[in-house]
Order: structure tokens, then C-alpha cells, then sequence
């Protein structure tokens, strides 16, 4: 029986950096991965996908550029399935290639197969073939990810019916669509897709989208969506799906509502993917969407055994996966990090994106901390003239008792790059200070930081 420090179940964005950085602690470290490639549902079926996607449905719209030439413009007059399946083959061949040489230069040993756990130290592992195999830990991380929710009593075909994992498996693009489920995943599909000029109702039971957002960044892009004739219907509920006799999928909802279109995709939730690990026999339990309960430290409530990653539950995005699972490392080996988790940025891949750091004025409100806001559009600045962008914002929030930058929060193109500005100034305690003494290249999108800055300003300034 083989024996590790450090063994890792899942080889997503949680389990490759943890045994990564195990591994740079000089600990024999490996992974188990039940895929023949490592990469995990973020590679295969998730993150790179659907950045991919959009990219790729940007590009050969000429989305970016209409702003400048008008709506009607169209690099490519039709596009099909196939273009965008090409960039996306490709770009993931690329990555796992990636993947793969990181793992070995760091000399992580990737074992393929089944896990599960035989006592709280010792794993099974079964092969492809069926061969079975054990291996021990001193720790182990549990980093298995998640899988789509299918709601009881969906006939899914996984043709018309499908999950939000079936995307990349479509055979032709719908020329309408309903997506039900307007979290992370559903809004970022429901925006991309109507890019491509397909009919798009978004369904959610709940009556306001992403609530973790700030609600004013929220208002602008749900704006944005019915500008481009989403049709969003909040508040309501599928109580049936059914194909008529033309191949059409009927969805009901509880109001009575029969929406009809070519493609529903069920994006409402997503469950731990922890059934076959056996989780008892070390003396852990799952929640009800089998997810694992864990610590600030990403410990569980057996000391050895760690779990990270959207296992665990929000914020479920590839870049927090990251440092969870590098965060349970540096635990697990007593080694010390300054990383914090309200630092972490959360980037929404949407069109236009979102991106936010630190608090929203939701949370400083409830904890009745004083702040004022100052605010700019990214067209306002020479780079979005340049750029020809209709849309977007940069806000920010300033504490008004001592200046200090308590959140950013950006909705539009780049708004991913450009949230680390203001990450980097709320983790070194930096005020707006910074953002009026200092220089930006111009032209550059970054200027409407100094924008928003002089906006708050005046408005302190003269109270």
C-alpha cells in the first residue's frame, strides 16, 4: 500500500493547487482523479467552457465592435455550433497540457480512478478496468466538486431537456431558448447565448438576481439584459415540461405561464459530488446537497481530513476554489498565509461581466457603517470612446470616517482585470488617497477609478 502526506480527491482548481502547494512544502503529494484527464468539471464542463464560449461568441459576432459600427455588424454573418466548438477543443487541449506539466514539475503523482474511504487515513481506489487498489494519508483533502441539480419529474433528454453540463454536448444552436435558474451559471448563459440572436427567457423562482452583488451593479445589468430582449421572468416557478407534437419544449409555471421554445436548460442549483466516497466510514456526513460542512481553515470535523472547493458550497467560482484548496495546504502543514477570504474577488463572466471585491452597501448599511460612494462610467473614460462601449460602470465605496476603500464593485467590459486594482488597495488598507495622487496610462479603463474617486470626493469634500 502506497503512503502520501498529502492525498487529494478531485483534480479541479482546489485539488491542483493543494497538492501543488503540498508539494512545494516538500510533502509527497497526490491526486485521484476518476477522469482519464485531470482537470476537473471546471475544465471539462464548467469554467473553461463557458469563458471559452463567450469569447469565442464575441469575437465572431462582433459584438465588441458594435458599439462603433452599429448593430447590424457581423464579422461572421452566421455562426454555427462548430465555430464555437473549434475554439473550445482547442483551448482545452491547450490547458490540460498545462495542467498536466504543472502537476508533474511539481511532482504530484495523479492517480486515476474511483475514491472512496475505507477508514478516515485510507482510500480505495478502483480503476477504469476494474482493478482495486489502496493507498494511505496522513491528510486528506476532499475537493470533488459538483454536479448539475436535475429537479424530480424533468423529463430530461439531454437533447432539448437539458443540464447546464449538456451545453457542450448540443449539436446545433436553438434559435429560442429558456434557461431555468438565474444564479452564476444561468445568468452567464442566458447573456452569452442572447449575443447570438437567440430568443432567451431566463425563469428563476426567486425575485431579485444575485443577491451576494451589489444591488445597484445588479440593476444595471439586469437593464442591460432587457435591453437586449431577454425576457426575465422572476419570482416564478416550473411546475411541468412537456414536448408538443413539434418537437417543441412546453415549460409551465405555477402562474399558469406555458413558455414554448426549442432548448430548456435547468441551471437551478448544483449538489457536492460525494455519494460514492462513503463519507460514514470516517465519521463525516454530507448536508442535504451533499455538501461537505468545513471551518474558516477548511478543516472538517475529522482533524486530518480537509475539504475545498465548490464541494463545500459558495462561492463556488474556479479563482476561490484556487485558494481554498492552497489555503487547506498551508493548514494542514502548519504553514502560515495572510490570505483572507473577504479579500477574494468574484468575477461573473456574463456580457457585460461583473466584478466585485470587499462590501457592498447592502452589508455596510445592516452594520451601520457610515460610507459614501463615487461612481463612472466606463464610456465617460477615452478607452471606452476608443473601445466604442454603450455600457458599464466602475463604483466604489469610501468609508467616510477615514477614507479607507471598503469595496469595489464593476459592471462591463474588463471588469475581471480590473477589480485587482481595487483588491489590491483594500488588502494594503489603502484610502482615496491612492486613487487621486496617482497615475493611470492613458488611455486605459483603469482612468475611471480617478473618476469614481473625484466623484466621492466631492461629495465628502463638502460635507
Amino acid at each position: 500500500m502506497k503512503r502520501y502526506d498529502f492525498l487529494v480527491i478531485g483534480s479541479g482548481p482546489a485539488g491542483q493547487k493543494a497538492a501543488i502547494q503540498a508539494a512545494k512544502f516538500g510533502k509527497r503529494s497526490a491526486v485521484i482523479e476518476r477522469r482519464a484527464v485531470i482537470g476537473g468539471v471546471s475544465v471539462h464542463t464548467g469554467t473553461m467552457p463557458s469563458k471559452t464560449l463567450r469569447e469565442a461568441v464575441l469575437y465572431l459576432t462582433g459584438w465588441n465592435q458594435r458599439g462603433l459600427y452599429g448593430n447590424a455588424y457581423r464579422l461572421k454573418s452566421k455562426v454555427t455550433l462548430n465555430d464555437l466548438m473549434q475554439r473550445l477543443y482547442i483551448t482545452l487541449k491547450h490547458e490540460i497540457e498545462i495542467m498536466q506539466d504543472q502537476m508533474a514539475r511539481n511532482n504530484v503523482e495523479v492517480i486515476q480512478g474511483i475514491a472512496s474511504f475505507k477508514d478516515d487515513h485510507c482510500l480505495q481506489v478502483e480503476s477504469a478496468a476494474g482493478e482495486i487498489s489502496e493507498v494511505e494519508a496522513d491528510r486528506i483533502l476532499i475537493a470533488t466538486g459538483t454536479k448539475p441539480q436535475r429537479p424530480e419529474g424533468i423529463p430530461f433528454d439531454d437533447a432539448a431537456i437539458i443540464d447546464s453540463d449538456g451545453i457542450v454536448n448540443l449539436k446545433t444552436l436553438p434559435k429560442t431558448m429558456i434557461i431555468v435558474g438565474a444564479g452564476v451559471i444561468g445568468v452567464e448563459y442566458a447573456s452569452i447565448f442572447s449575443v447570438l440572436d437567440i430568443e432567451l427567457t431566463l425563469v428563476d423562482g426567486r425575485n431579485t438576481l444575485l443577491d451576494f452583488l451589489d444591488r445597484e451593479i445588479v440593476d444595471e445589468f439586469v437593464h442591460c439584459m432587457r435591453q437586449r430582449g431577454i425576457r426575465l421572468r422572476l419570482g416564478e416557478n416550473v411546475i411541468g415540461v412537456e414536448k408538443d407534437t413539434n418537437g417543441r419544449v412546453i415549460t409551465t409555471l405555477e402562474s399558469g405561464k406555458r413558455l414554448r421554445a426549442e432548448l430548456v436548460m435547468f441551471a437551478a442549483g448544483r449538489v457536492g459530488t460525494t455519494a460514492e466516497l462513503q463519507l460514514e466510514k470516517t465519521g463525516l456526513a454530507s448536508d442535504k446537497k451533499q455538501r461537505i460542512p468545513v471551518n474558516e481553515k477548511y478543516q472538517t470535523v475529522v482533524p486530518q481530513i480537509y475539504a475545498a472547493g465548490d464541494v463545500i458550497g459558495f462561492p463556488s467560482l474556479a479563482s476561490t476554489s484556487m485558494e481554498q484548496g492552497r489555503l487547506a495546504a498551508c493548514h494542514a502543514f502548519d504553514q502560515p498565509s495572510s490570505s483572507r477570504p473577504e479579500h477574494f474577488p468574484f468575477g461573473i463572466y456574463s456580457v457585460p461581466e461583473m466584478s466585485v471585491v470587499g462590501a457592498t452597501e447592502q452589508e455596510l448599511t445592516a452594520k451601520k457603517i457610515p460610507y459614501d460612494t463615487g461612481a463612472a462610467h466606463l464610456w465617460e473614460t477615452a478607452r471606452g470612446q476608443i473601445m466604442g462601449l454603450e455600457e458599464g460602470m466602475l463604483k466604489m465605496i469610501i468609508s467616510t470616517e477615514d477614507q479607507r476603500l471598503l469595496g469595489v464593485h464593476i459592471l462591463g467590459e474588463e471588469a475581471t482585470e480590473l477589480i485587482h486594482i481595487g483588491q489590491a488597495v483594500i488588502v494594503l488598507g489603502g484610502s482615496l488617497q491612492y486613487f487621486m495622487e496617482t497615475v493611470f496610462n492613458y488611455p486605459t479603463l483603469a482612468e475611471a477609478y480617478k473618476i469614481a474617486a473625484l466623484d466621492v470626493w466631492n461629495r465628502i469634500s463638502d460635507s
